[in-house]
């Protein structure tokens, strides 16, 4: 073997060995924030069947799931988490005389 296949079998296992020890980290820790728990509707997938295979006669695929047969969670929008439901709330300011 020469010095350039060396060097590029050793960077390739450098990569594996980097992607390694991300995985397990990401398996520790799967990300910094909130965690929000799985989707019900979809169970943490993003997706759902899609309304053309109910309705079919066997031949499934339309425009929304590009011929899946699943389509985005409407409930998640496609995360597979729950989402927070926003809310606003208004402060005013009380009138205390001075």
């Amino acid at each position: 073997m020469g010095p350039l296949v060396i060097s590029q079998l050793a960077t390739g296992l450098s990569v594996l060995a980097g992607a390694v020890l991300v995985k397990q980290v990401m398996d520790q820790k799967p990300m910094a924030g909130p965690s929000f728990p799985r989707c019900p509707s979809c169970n943490g997938t993003g997706r759902v069947p899609c309304l053309c295979s109910r309705w079919s006669d066997g031949d499934i695929g339309c425009s929304t799931c590009s011929g899946s047969g699943r389509m985005g969670c409407s409930s998640c929008g496609g995360s597979g988490t729950g989402r927070p439901l926003p809310a606003r709330i208004t402060i005013r300011p009380t009138n205390r005389p001075s």
